[in-house]
């Protein structure tokens, strides 16, 4: 495990594979970085890629701030350029899913020339409000339900979390999904950076559409896991990486000057 500060805060990472591009890894709410190894992803990028899998901030073995301003869009993008700043890089490939698919955005909105492209699975640009509403018609909740419960509820259907839900502190939980939920859209940011970005989401995921309507109105390719709700989607490792590993081998656009 090795650890950059940010903002006075210790963001942990680990590293693996024999020196190819860069690509950081980030994971969703109440994960950390060590589950796109428990999934079956780390292991096949290592082949042909260095991957930078990034506890994030209030989870894993990363710092858990109480503070909400800690955990705002830009101070996010900051913890992801301060573990490119310890390990010496000047830009890397970007690949979050869910938290860590608005993490992406942010980092592309705040510090594009720091990517070399971007995967993004589970989030719509344009915010995590924009489909809470039909969510709950569709559960038979009141629009005040506090949704927190239900991404709670979901993530302790899987042993792995659980580990990490029971390890970590609960009121920063609370905090850090209070301003990834409360995040206003950087679907404009995210399409003027220039950064090559690829999206995905599963079919049964609230934010399949929105997604696909972004990237189809910017010019930006997606794909869809058949079948799959916002939790199935990235557990489909193998169909997800066909569809990414081409991407991430594309030839990378020169900096932003």
């Amino acid at each position: 495990m090795y650890y950059a500060r940010s903002d006075g805060q210790r963001i942990a990472y680990q590293v693996a594979g024999n020196g190819g591009p860069p690509v950081v890894l980030h994971p969703g709410m109440f994960e950390d970085g060590g589950h796109w190894a428990h999934l079956g992803y780390t292991a096949v990028l290592a082949a042909a890629h260095t991957v930078i899998a990034v506890d994030p901030l209030g989870l894993g073995a990363s710092d858990a701030p109480h503070e909400p301003q800690a955990y705002t869009a830009e101070r996010r993008a900051g913890y992801v350029t301060a573990v490119l700043d310890d390990l010496g890089l000047d830009r890397a490939a970007f690949w979050g899913y869910s938290l860590g698919a608005m993490t992406g955005y942010a980092v592309a909105a705040y510090a594009p020339e720091r990517l070399t492209r971007l995967v993004a699975g589970g989030f719509d640009p344009d915010g995590f409000r924009s489909r809470v509403p039909a969510v709950l018609a569709a559960l038979g909740l009141p629009g005040d339900h506090d949704v927190y419960e239900i991404v709670k509820e979901g993530a302790l259907g899987h042993p792995y979390q659980v580990a990490v839900i029971e390890a970590g502190d609960p009121a920063a939980y609370r905090v850090n999904y209070d301003m990834f939920s409360r995040e206003p859209g950087l679907g404009a940011r995210l399409a003027a950076s220039g950064v090559p970005v690829l999206m995905y989401a599963g079919t049964a995921d609230p934010w399949h559409d929105p997604m696909r309507e972004h990237a189809l109105a910017h010019g930006a390719p997606f794909f869809s896991v058949q079948d799959a709700d916002h939790g199935q989607a990235p557990r489909r490792s193998r169909q997800v990486l066909e569809q990414v590993l081409p991407f991430l081998e594309e030839r990378p656009e020169p900096p932003v000057s």
